[in-house]
Parts: C-alpha cells; structure tokens; sequence
C-alpha cells in the first residue's frame, strides 16, 4: 500500500477519531490495522439506502 495513503488515512483518523477511539490509539495502530479499520468505516458507503428494505434478514452465505 502507498505509504502516503496510510499517512494521510493516519492523519485522518487522529484529526478526528471514530467513535470509542482516541487519536492515540490511531498514532499508535499498525498500517493493516489502520487500514482495516477505514474498510469497515467506509465499507456501507456505497450502499444505496433506498436499496435495502427495513426488516430482518438472514445471511446464508
């Protein structure tokens, strides 16, 4: 991965944590790990909510 890219999702992530992190913690997170966390942060972006109908479902796979 560009380590400018982890820099920058770094720099992010301290700027302003997610929630029940601190900007230490991050500072203190290993590249993979900063990286996984962005994946699951961003990962229902792409989501159209309009999609999805409220309910339960279950996941078969």
């Amino acid at each position: 991965m560009d380590p400018k890219l982890i820099e920058e999702l770094r720099q992010k992530y301290i700027q302003n944590p997610p929630e029940g992190m601190t900007a230490k913690l991050v500072k203190n997170m290993t590249d993979s790990d900063l990286l996984d966390m962005h994946y699951f942060l961003i990962e229902d972006e792409d989501l159209d909510d309009d999609e999805f109908e409220e309910g339960f479902y279950i996941d078969l796979f």
